[in-house]
């Protein structure tokens, strides 16, 4: 499988080089949603550490895992109708930071119960610290925790129409992992309205409560049963619309909402069952804006942070642009290819992860489109393409893919990979003891073979042969070596140049 490409000829070949292609990008489609690993989120004000309200008293003391009679003790405190019941809540919050307590309270009975009742309260002080209790429990690993929590979910959509922007923030990152860890908890929550709660909250001007709600979000949209049950609700809302204006306005209004909505979009967008929606609201043009936005403000200054941004909304194109809807989506955008280079270029060291997804989208770009091969070249980018290749095994295929992107383009492109050098980089790939490295190099050198007869010339006489024979001995290049050495070594032959789509056809059986 050797990139998102067209095949180089016509008949049997070309349809094998479109399967194989199609099964790569289906590879690395599932290699990245298998990557995109949920996570919890925590959010702790520990009032006893800043010496609030009478820190070293001893109910605030308690701060390692308690046994069963101390958890008993604990809830006792918390029930009694006392002005103590806020330091016995946070002595409580504080010893539900042990997954072994968190275990033993909701075993309690009445525990789970009493916290609910609590948190419904008149009293703001005294809800707010059992949001914080709560909120501790939903940070444990163990779904039956989860699921003792259940009996707060509807409340927690409820408290999200008020007017504590603390309480908020606190109810959407208990929402958010309380929806991680249980399907039950997810099949509760959906009828209770969660999705249009949320649609009502996405509108909020407070970067914290958005940020939270983008939090939520993605958490649902990881769930397994998302593209048949969640993803269909988030469409009829108004959900999408106001994500991608979020995920826009970055860098005007703060990244954090837009970095939670922007993973949101690729999670939609990975699930296949929306994107002709997402590309009705316009999600390729505002995205290639963004990107050349982003390209141009990481260039005039300190860009820390914004790589958290640049990396889903990469993903998010790129797979929009893979994708084979039968809609013209190619945005016709030079400025898009220069922002991808000005990204490169200034995450390089600093932010290396950022280059194969860069690359990635160079790559959809380039791969049925001659106007992207063509600007690559006329505006002289290929040598800074050319400077990635010994970057690091991922890059180096997705370049060599790339390259081979433009040579599948014809003589005319050939012609020019070949006056900008790229053989001699070619022939220390070849030296590569990779065999994915060394395969996609013999691809681009079998269009460049094919295309333009003068590069297998120069091949051989540089000693490309000599360096091709060392792969003989690898099963998995040995035939494609041996055709590739056929080529090279009689270049005057014509039955080998003459017939591109012959050549082309005994190539591709052999991948």
């Amino acid at each position: 499988m050797w990139g998102r490409r067209r095949g180089a000829g016509p008949g049997g070949g070309a349809e094998e080089l479109r399967a194989r292609r199609r099964e790569r990008e289906a590879a690395l489609r599932k290699a990245r949603r298998e990557q995109q690993l949920v996570s919890k989120r925590l959010l702790r004000e520990d009032e006893a550490e800043r010496g609030h309200d009478g820190a070293g008293d001893a109910a605030e003391a308690v701060l390692e895992p308690v046994l069963q009679g101390e958890v008993s003790e604990l809830l006792r405190g918390v029930q009694r109708g006392s002005e103590d019941r806020r330091r016995w809540l946070r002595c409580l919050r504080r010893a539900l930071q042990s997954k072994e307590t968190q275990q033993e309270f909701v075993r309690l009975d009445g525990a789970v119960r009493t916290l609910v009742g609590l948190f419904t309260c008149s009293l703001p002080d005294v809800q707010l610290e059992a949001a914080r209790c709560l909120h501790e429990l939903s940070h444990s690993s163990d779904a039956a925790v989860a699921e003792a929590c259940v009996p707060v979910t509807s409340y927690l959509l409820t408290y999200l129409s008020g007017h504590s922007i603390e309480l908020m923030e606190l109810c959407l990152y208990t929402l958010g992992n309380l929806v991680v860890e249980s399907e039950v908890v997810r099949k509760k929550l959906l009828p209770q309205g969660i999705i249009p709660v949320l649609a009502s909250c996405i509108q909020s001007p407070h970067e914290a409560v958005l940020e939270g709600l983008g939090y939520v979000l993605s958490q649902l949209l990881q769930a397994k049963e998302a593209p048949a049950e969640i993803i269909p609700l988030v469409l009829d809302s108004v959900l999408p619309q106001h994500m991608l204006r979020l995920v826009c306005s970055g860098l005007k209004f703060g990244t954090g909402a837009a970095v939670e909505f922007a993973w949101c979009l690729h999670y939609i967008v990975c699930s296949h069952t929306a994107n002709v929606e997402l590309m009705s609201l316009g999600a390729v043009p505002a995205l290639t804006s963004l990107l050349c936005d982003i390209a141009f403000e990481i260039s005039q200054s300190d860009s820390e942070g914004l790589e958290l941004l640049i990396c889903p909304v990469l993903r998010c194109l790129g797979n929009l642009l893979a994708e084979e809807t039968g809609h013209e989506v190619q945005p016709q955008d030079e400025r898009l290819l220069v922002a991808l280079f000005v990204v490169m270029q200034c995450y390089l060291q600093q932010h290396p992860f950022i280059i194969p997804e860069s690359l990635w989208l160079i790559n959809n770009l380039t791969a049925d489109e001659p106007f992207f091969c063509s600007a690559l070249l006329s505006m002289d980018l290929l040598p800074a393409l050319l400077q990635l290749l010994p970057h690091s095994q991922t890059v180096s295929v997705l370049v060599l893919t790339v390259l081979c992107n433009i040579a599948e383009k014809g003589p005319a492109y050939c012609q020019q990979l070949h006056q900008q050098a790229a053989l001699p980089l070619l022939l220390h790939v070849l030296m590569v003891p990779d065999p994915e490295v060394v395969g996609q190099c013999l691809e681009l050198l079998h269009l460049l073979f094919l295309h333009w007869p003068q590069v297998a010339v120069d091949f051989v006489r540089q000693g490309g042969h000599q360096t091709l024979e060392q792969h003989q001995s690898t099963p998995e290049l040995q035939e494609r070596v041996r055709a590739l050495l056929d080529m090279a070594l009689q270049p005057q032959d014509a039955s080998v140049f003459s017939s591109p789509s012959a050549a082309s056809s005994t190539f591709s059986q052999m991948m």
